[in-house]
């Protein structure tokens, strides 16, 4: 658990920079320049991610059962997740009505990811990395707004080819997680 916790606060620590330091951030890219900072972020960032990775599958050889999720959580995660997977669709595809509307739909899938897995696994190791995930997105997501605001910002209308585009792409991607690249790369098959 120890490397799992360590992860996460490298991480989400690299990532929320915006969130609790934007203009010490502001600050260093002016100091060092963007790619010297965006060079160390990227490391930072994989260096944390890899920790996730190893230290949720080393969580994992010990499960914790904290309690039984219902059987039907497995379906309502799989729903969820496939709304994550257009929100995410939503952050690249340009000119659609989701991100016109929600305007970081990156970061409300990872809400909606976390919250998903949250429901559908009871046991320690998952509370603490969904859990974990879940808290930083809500803050993301409100600072990030909060940004907006300060700033101004306008984000383009959407068009319904763009957001047609958006469903397909996030739906497609979805599919080859859910019914194989989970199941190849995680080890879990959450259909099937």
């Amino acid at each position: 658990m120890v490397m799992l916790l360590l992860g996460l606060v490298l991480f989400l620590g690299v990532h929320s920079t915006r969130i609790v330091a934007d203009g010490w951030r502001t600050a260093m890219i002016a100091r060092i320049g963007e790619m010297p900072w965006k060079a160390a972020y990227a490391v930072l960032s994989i260096v944390g991610f890899v920790l996730i990775v190893w230290g949720f599958g080393l969580a994992r050889q010990q499960p914790v059962q904290l309690w039984m999720p219902p059987r039907g959580m497995r379906h309502l995660a799989s729903l969820l997740t496939l709304i994550a997977f257009v929100l995410l669709a939503a952050t690249y595809v340009p000119r659609n009505a989701i991100k016109a509307r929600l305007h970081h739909p990156m970061v409300l899938a990872v809400k909606v990811w976390a919250l998903a897995h949250l429901l559908a696994n009871g046991n320690l190791a998952h509370m603490v990395l969904f859990g974990t995930f879940l808290v930083w997105a809500a803050l993301s997501f409100r600072a990030a707004r909060a940004r907006d605001r300060a700033a101004g910002t306008v984000y383009p209308a959407g068009t319904a080819a763009g957001t047609g585009i958006t469903v397909v792409v996030g739906v497609a991607a979805w599919a080859v997680f859910a019914f194989w690249a989970h199941g190849a790369w995680i080890g879990v098959r959450p259909i099937g």
